[in-house]
């Protein structure tokens, strides 16, 4: 199910917006959904590295809640130089927790 938002927006960012649209060749309602859908998955990844750094989230906590694999997190870490904070027994804690297709 959809919702409808309605919001304001400068005059500047508005004026952007259309040439991106103009340049995707998309509609502007188009064009905010998938701006805005790639902005929150990319606050969500910022977010889990925030909480990780801080140590309130485990590895696999910061991997889920940014929706993405722990190598995929691992790579995350190691794109932005942040050290990893993992030791055997979170190893194990995060493989039980994971469910093994075969």
């Amino acid at each position: 199910m959809e919702s409808v938002i309605t919001t304001r927006f400068p005059k500047d960012m508005d004026k952007d917006l259309s040439i991106v649209a103009k340049t995707e060749d998309l509609d502007k309602s188009t064009t905010i959904r998938r701006l805005l859908a790639e902005a929150l998955i990319q606050w969500k990844k910022d977010y889990a590295i925030k909480m990780y750094k801080e140590g309130k989230f485990s590895t696999g906590q910061a991997a889920k809640f940014a929706n993405v694999s722990i190598w995929e997190f691992f790579d995350l870490l190691k794109e932005r130089k942040i050290p990893l904070n993992y030791d055997m027994e979170e190893l194990e804690r995060d493989l039980r927790s994971m469910k093994w297709k075969q």
